[in-house]
């Protein structure tokens, strides 16, 4: 397909209903020339998206994931937040189900942060609020930057209503939810809020019962579920689970949760984490069942090796937070034959994974 000749201005406008109209691809009705766009191979959306308003309207809508969906043409890449072997540069990486390097993304808009949330909402990458230094000076940071994978570009949304840092975050139903951590003050916080794309506004909903901090959160069958970290009503961390019902607007809570956790991915039904104090295990929770599981994960050498997680292909992937000799990204396939669930990968990022999300557009 030849874009150059396609621009807004060179297609003649019909005059329907009193209003101007310009086709999407001009002689095809506007589904067809929508199905005809959401073929094309992912690598060609960013010059798509300079052909016309409507292409690129289109290419950033919700719609344009539904149709490729429907067309069973999405694409499944691994963005990674990579740090550089010195500690000192970050940068976002995107790599494909062979372990190929596709593109480093442009730097995210605005300081550089730590304790902030990932989240992927319709196609679209979300890296929220955390703890943001400005002239050597740290803070609590309300604002939200977007990074849209199909024209490779990124944009400022609506701040949030509460500065926070160390939140739980999670997408349930196609709205944003975040929950806890600490504020402006370093106080901790019980406060939670929701996004909505729709109207790109952040609305306050009922709080926690305690204030929360360095937990995560989960969407599941409607529900989103809060665990892990700490709260100022226990001694030590917190096992228990704190669950938000968004047709009642009302919190309730489990007993049965997990505490300090280094990475977590939801694959599945099955919620995945990994404890700060075991390394060797692998924590498989059950929603339905509200059962946990444990799987040893097999490495050898030193006790404190930890990992952080990557989800593609249906697959969980485990990267090496530290540099170790011998140490190589592993897989675990939740539905392989009994005995043979672990392997190891070619999948890697450039330097330590900080986090990771998948993306499928």
């Amino acid at each position: 397909m030849c874009f150059s000749n396609l621009h807004e201005q060179d297609t003649p406008a019909s005059k329907i209903n009193d209003h101007y109209y310009c086709p999407i691809l001009p002689g095809l009705p506007d589904d067809v020339a929508k199905y005809c766009l959401a073929l094309v191979p992912r690598s060609n959306f960013p010059a798509m998206g300079v052909v016309s308003k409507r292409w690129r309207s289109f290419i950033k809508s919700k719609e344009f994931i539904t149709v490729r969906k429907l067309s069973g043409v999405l694409e499944e890449w691994l963005y990674v937040l990579s740090m550089d072997s010195e500690g000192k540069e970050s940068h976002w990486e995107v790599l494909d189900c062979l372990g190929r390097k596709h593109q480093q993304l442009s730097p995210m808009p605005g300081p550089a942060k730590a304790g902030f949330a990932v989240v992927v909402l319709h196609g679209k990458l979300l890296v929220i609020a955390g703890y943001s230094m400005v002239d050597g000076t740290g803070s609590a940071s309300a604002d939200v930057c977007q990074y849209d994978s199909c024209l490779d570009r990124w944009s400022k949304l609506a701040s949030m209503n509460v500065a926070r840092y160390d939140f739980a975050c999670a997408e349930l139903n196609g709205m944003v939810y975040a929950v806890g951590g600490y504020g402006i003050d370093g106080e901790s916080l019980s406060c939670a809020e929701v996004y909505d794309p729709d109207t790109d506004k952040w609305t306050l909903i009922e709080s926690l019962r305690r204030p929360r901090w360095g937990c995560f959160a989960c969407g599941f069958e409607g529900k989103l579920y809060v665990m892990g970290g700490r709260s100022s009503f226990t001694i030590g961390n917190s096992r228990f689970i704190d669950i938000y019902n968004p047709d009642m607007h009302t919190w309730c809570e489990m007993k049965n949760g997990c505490v300090m956790v280094t990475a977590q991915a939801m694959l599945g039904k099955e919620l995945f984490c990994m404890e700060w104090k075991n390394q060797r295990k692998l924590a498989i929770f059950n929603p339905a069942e509200n059962s946990w599981k444990m799987v040893p994960v097999p490495v050898t050498g030193s006790s404190s090796i930890g990992f952080r997680f990557g989800i593609l292909d249906g697959k969980l992937l485990l990267f090496p937070v530290q540099e170790y000799p011998g140490y190589n990204t592993l897989l675990y396939d939740p539905n392989a034959a009994p005995g043979s669930e672990w392997q190891t990968s070619e999948i890697r990022p450039s330097g330590l994974c900080l986090c990771s999300v998948t993306i499928k557009a």
